[in-house]
């Protein structure tokens, strides 16, 4: 089957068709389409790799770059018979590094409290939520996203920029992927260092990651759970944070595996652990964990070595039934340590980590269209 496509667009970046017939995978090089003109391109497919019905979409190598219609919303799935040999299609405008953002999808920002109080630290600290855009209008229950270093999440202003957590949200509600709540903590400024590690004075002395770790755990989600409409189980927790409060929510999953079961660790701080001394339970029934990692090779000669090693060592505990792991990696050639990468990185794991299964790929759909829609 040729599938021909024409855009006024005049970006060099390659082009990718993704549909029912990879998983929907935006960057498959087996579907990279062929300039035939300054506009004009093709692939032709297989036909024993598609199913009669195709339904399809055209990428710039990614769903921050998917093609839109020409009022700059989603796009509903295209679809076509495989007996029609031939498809022509046209795309008037495409996502620009996930933008533009709606403000009807935009999450519903709250302050739980400016200053909550951590009984473990004796201290307090502001935590937000960040609630679906509808919240107050269903009645849904949701599943949770706890995450460090507030300040650096969202609002403009923050010293190092952020991640734009609450844009990349609205784009994930479009597509009917942002049903979730996420709690943000601002970190201790000064304490951050010894809150992030624990039990390590030699690295900072007083080190304070266990209290730490327990707040969360044991005082700020049973708060959460009894003031919002959370999912309250292991399977619709998780956690996650960059560089040190990556590296603490390693240790909040570890210690606490029947809590979290999914983990977003950008960029951790594993210098501090060089040899992956974290604490481990060993369960008669090991605990299924989701982590999705991400590093940037310009982050450091040792930043992608270490996650690696990090991998190994998942692997050699699962074998040894300590935990049963399901783990993704993500590396950036480009990538440095810093808010830009991790807001890229945001959506994509947020889909792999509460969305995506080996049974049922990720599905992206515009909000407006039947669920089923990719």
């Amino acid at each position: 089957m040729k599938f021909n496509l024409t855009t006024a667009d005049l970006d060099t970046r390659e082009i990718y068709i993704t549909g029912n017939f990879n998983s929907w995978s935006p960057k498959d090089p087996r579907f990279m389409l062929t300039r035939i003109g300054v506009n004009d391109f093709y692939i032709e497919i297989d036909d024993a790799m598609l199913p009669d019905l195709v339904e399809y979409k055209f990428t710039k190598g990614g769903w921050e770059n998917v093609e839109l219609d020409k009022n700059g919303d989603a796009t509903t799935n295209r679809k076509a018979e495989k007996t029609i040999s031939e498809t022509h299609d046209s795309v008037d405008m495409w996502r620009l590094n996930w933008g533009p953002f709606k403000q009807e999808f935009f999450p519903i920002v709250e302050v739980i409290s400016e200053k909550f109080y951590i009984p473990q630290l004796d201290r307090y600290r502001k935590v937000w939520a960040l609630l679906p855009h509808d919240y107050y209008i269903s009645e849904k229950s949701y599943p949770v996203l706890y995450l460090q270093d507030a300040q650096n999440l969202f609002n403009e202003g923050s010293p190092f920029g952020n991640w734009e957590i609450d844009k990349k949200l609205s784009i994930l509600s479009e597509y009917g992927r942002g049903d979730l709540i996420v709690i943000a903590v601002e970190h201790g400024e000064t304490s951050r260092m010894s809150e992030f590690i624990f039990d390590n004075d030699s690295i900072s002395k007083g080190s304070e990651g266990k209290k730490y770790v327990r707040f969360i755990t044991d005082t700020l989600k049973p708060y959460v759970d009894a003031n919002y409409r959370t999912k309250k189980d292991r399977e619709h927790t998780g956690i996650g944070g960059s560089s040190l409060g990556g590296l603490i929510s390693i240790y909040s999953g570890f210690l606490y595996p029947e809590v979290y079961s999914k983990l977003m660790i950008f960029s951790p701080s594993l210098w501090i652990e060089p040899q992956n001394n974290f604490p481990l339970i060993s369960f008669r029934n090991p605990y299924k964990i989701k982590i999705y990692l991400y590093g940037g090779q310009k982050e450091g000669s040792k930043m992608v070595k270490r996650i690696r090693q990090f991998e190994e060592n998942l692997k050699n505990w699962e074998y040894k039934r300590l935990f049963d792991f399901e783990f993704k990696t993500s590396i950036n050639k480009d990538g440095t340590h810093n808010e830009f990468y991790w807001s890229q990185e945001f959506p994509r794991a947020v889909e792999w980590l509460f969305y995506d299964n080996s049974e049922n790929p990720v599905e992206v759909a515009p909000r407006q269209t039947k669920p089923t829609e990719k």
